[in-house]
């Protein structure tokens, strides 16, 4: 695994998971129609941590409804289908709503995408606040690592988060930014008062 800081850009090796390929496959179609950021668990899991996990978190930009049908008619089409309605203006207000929906194989229910727009500001910076993954099939754009690891330690707080962020913080101890974690925690605490 590397990790060119100035590129904004890790670089895996790695054998792809099932879960590698589920990832994958959903991106293709989405990214044809809107920019996102994986956020949460999936990521650790991508850099290696060794954990189960039933859904990939995901940021949206926010698109239009006639964006959204395009790309919701595209995912029905490659067999994925949403847990939350069938109808896609019901889904497109879930999500205008600040609502997550849920999107995963044809007749299956895990794993699954939780995308939602993003609400807050510190949310949508994670659209300039990002690192991309390259795979050997594809690529990944995820939060960046200081972001996973603020929100994790300080905003979510679970056994499962902190020991995520702990993972993130072993492998890439050298070239986190701990000047940048602390900004946001500040940030983060803010929001929680």
């Amino acid at each position: 695994m590397e990790y060119d800081v100035g590129k904004r850009e890790i670089v895996l090796g790695r054998s792809l998971s099932e879960l590698d390929f589920f990832v994958l496959d959903f991106l293709k179609i989405l990214k044809k129609y809107a920019d996102y950021v994986i956020i949460s668990g999936y990521i650790s899991i991508l850099l290696g941590r060794s954990r189960a996990t039933e859904d990939i978190d995901l940021f949206l930009e926010k698109i239009s409804f006639d964006r959204f049908l395009l790309l919701y008619t595209e995912l029905l089409k490659n067999e994925f289908w949403c847990l939350n309605a069938d109808k896609p203006l019901e889904v497109y207000s879930y999500l205008s709503e600040g609502l997550a929906v849920r999107f995963a194989r044809k007749n299956m229910s895990i794993p699954n995408f939780e995308i939602k727009f993003p609400k807050r500001e510190i949310d949508k910076g994670t659209f300039e606040d990002f690192i991309v993954v390259r795979l050997k099939k594809g690529d990944v754009k995820i939060s960046s690592l200081e972001r996973q690891i603020a929100f994790k330690r300080y905003y979510l707080k679970s056994d499962k988060d902190i020991e995520d962020a702990l993972h993130i913080e072993k492998v890439f101890q050298e070239k986190i930014d701990w000047e940048k974690i602390n900004k946001l925690r500040s940030i983060i605490e803010d929001i929680r008062n």
